[in-house]
């Protein structure tokens, strides 16, 4: 037998009665010894208990699959996240060939302020957020001055994909009617979701895109309305950067115009330049 091997139990035995006759013999002579419990003497002389069988294993229930595209495109509305999912996986248009990401838009999804842009530019196209290049740098500051933080507001676009010359991705333009028409469903279902108090449009595109309204420096300042929801319509952030930036003309009157929608919302004017000031 070797040292692997386990031990017969009938030799087990026999070696449990030799200790018990040792520990006997030590006791009836005096002697100091370590004493063995006798259930554990009792215990080598047992048959082993039998091992259970090992339980069958149950196949692994499969992990649910993430949706395709064709299911999320064909998903319920049902809140901006769906929104979202549906335009990463939409092909309505010629623009899903050349885009890098869809710029869904983004922002709190309880926003009582909606800003609306046209479309997404270079840096929106390659990171999947509106309004991010210098022209988003602009309106980032328009929007702190407001006394807002962007994470207060929503930003979004009249359409979700960036629009370029001869779809070649160099140079931007504006999107075309058939482009807004087939994407303005989106940004519609986005303002349901939202329940905005007030929207900015940001220039001439969204205006068009949105109300339907063309003539941007004769809108500009005036309250208009879509499906019950205060508008105003007012200049592009890149606009305001060809004019100057901060602190020109231009950029003044877009501040006029957002001192009406901070006075729509019932919030204060921050202290600085006013609507009167010239």
């Amino acid at each position: 037998m070797t040292p692997t091997e386990p031990r017969p139990r009938r030799e087990l035995a026999a070696i449990a009665d030799d200790l018990a006759r040792w520990a006997e013999f030590e006791k009836s002579e005096g002697m100091r010894t370590v004493e063995t419990p006798a259930d554990d003497v009792a215990r080598l002389a047992e048959p082993p208990p039998r091992r259970a069988a090992p339980a069958r294993s149950r196949p692994a229930t499969p992990a649910a699959l993430p949706a395709s595209p064709r299911d999320a495109a064909t998903e319920p509305a049902g809140g901006l996240e769906a929104v979202a999912r549906r335009i990463a996986s939409c092909t309505l248009c010629p623009l899903h060939r050349t885009r890098t990401r869809t710029v869904p838009g983004q922002g709190n999804p309880r926003a009582e302020l909606l800003f609306v842009g046209e479309g997404p530019g270079a840096d929106e196209d390659r990171q999947g957020l509106a309004f991010v290049g210098r022209a988003g740098q602009l309106l980032t500051r328009l929007i702190i001055r407001m006394g807002f933080a962007r994470e207060d507001v929503f930003i979004a676009n009249i359409v979700k994909c960036r629009p370029t010359e001869d779809f070649a991705m160099r140079k931007d333009r504006p999107p075309t009617e058939e482009e807004m028409r087939t994407c303005i469903p989106y940004l519609e279902e986005q303002i349901a979701a939202l329940a905005p108090k007030a929207i900015v449009c940001l220039g001439a595109t969204a205006v068009f895109g949105l109300l339907g309204l063309k003539g941007i420096s004769r809108l500009r300042g005036q309250w208009q309305t879509y499906r019950g929801i205060p508008v105003m319509p007012t200049y592009h952030p890149s606009y305001l950067l060809r004019g100057g930036g901060d602190e020109k003309a231009r950029y003044w009157d877009v501040w006029n115009d957002m001192l009406q929608v901070l006075a729509r919302l019932g919030r204060p004017a921050p202290e600085g330049r006013k609507a009167s000031d010239g």
